[in-house]
């Protein structure tokens, strides 16, 4: 089982929240942390994840998840609100980066993840989870690669290209429609035509017969 399959099931599946995504990151900038603080625990990984709950009204938070040497569990350590944040820096809109900044309501954050694709993976999720569950105030993304940005243009992209078939198929059931009306109309006149002959051929015999 991969670490993030692991801290779903061990973090957010007991709570009935569904992880969404998640990223392996390192900080940019160490912090000094008591040695109490983090337990005298050691070396460890941190995972930046991005649940929501399966109960309505939904619910999406971001939380800080780090495994200690050693230890095969998950433990969880901050969460905010998806309300609370503010702010997502990509840092380099012009090329892949690995780094990227945090800004929360009462938290700042700077982040590397263990590689450019997987950042983008997230940012991409994130981007979509804001705009689905955020109605008010939404955070701002800030440098940003356009990919990012438009982490769901292969669903638009789908959806553009049905819309177009669709589009197309209904002009040319309407031209068909179109064609098929001049069609009537056209046997509709040569039938008068062949009746009015027929008519006048039968008067013309009746007249001659007289």
């Amino acid at each position: 089982m991969s670490a993030k399959s692991a801290i779903s099931k061990e973090i957010f599946a007991p709570l009935d929240e569904r992880m969404l995504g998640a990223v392996q990151v390192k900080r940019r900038t160490k912090k000094k942390i008591p040695f109490l603080a983090t337990g005298g625990q050691g070396e460890y990984l941190t995972y930046i994840c991005l649940s929501v709950t399966n109960k309505k009204p939904t619910q999406a938070s971001i939380t800080k998840v780090k495994q200690f040497e050693g230890s095969t569990s998950f433990v969880r350590r901050s969460q905010w609100m998806l309300e609370q944040l503010r702010q997502v820096n990509g840092i380099d809109p012009n090329r892949d980066s690995a780094e990227f900044d945090l800004l929360f309501e009462n938290a700042f954050d700077q982040w590397v993840a263990s590689s450019a694709s997987e950042k983008c993976t997230f940012f991409q999720i994130l981007h979509h989870t804001c705009q689905r569950y955020l109605t008010d105030r939404k955070p701002e993304f800030i440098n940003c690669q356009s990919k990012i940005m438009g982490g769901n243009s292969i669903l638009h992209s789908a959806a553009d290209s049905v819309t177009s078939a669709v589009q197309k198929a209904s002009q040319a059931l309407n031209e068909r429609g179109e064609r098929l009306g001049r069609a009537e109309e056209k046997t509709e006149d040569m039938k008068n035509s062949a009746q009015q002959f027929a008519e006048t051929a039968h008067k013309l015999a009746m007249k001659h017969k007289c």
